[in-house]
């Protein structure tokens, strides 16, 4: 997988707010995707952040691994099961995108 563009007319429909290794929700560090016309953008503020994407649900070795440092963002598509690694120090937050009203909706899952 490359880095894969958001759409032009695609618009953030929700932003996190920054996490940390302290209050990362779990779900981030375990496998989960977006959901359908979603695209995430994890951006990097400080320290490091591995993401690890999976060919399903189900795979247990990554078919990527992209490392994201201060001041860098990585895109992940709609549905694309991914994991994500902290350093000590990071700092993240990540944006959600769809060309849809989608403000009120689940923007993610987790594994079942």
């Amino acid at each position: 997988m490359s880095h894969l563009r958001i759409p032009k007319n695609w618009t953030i429909q929700r932003s996190t707010a920054f996490f940390t290794k302290e209050n990362v929700p779990p779900v981030l560090l375990s496998h989960h995707n977006t959901a359908k016309d979603v695209f995430g953008q994890l951006c990097v503020m400080e320290g490091q952040v591995v993401y690890y994407g999976f060919a399903n649900s189900t795979a247990t070795e990554p078919e990527v691994r992209v490392e994201i440092n201060a001041g860098q963002f990585a895109t992940s598509p709609p549905q694309y099961w991914h994991r994500i690694e902290l350093s000590d120090d990071a700092q993240f937050n990540i944006n959600f995108w769809s060309d849809a009203d989608k403000k009120s909706e689940v923007l993610f899952s987790g594994k079942k």
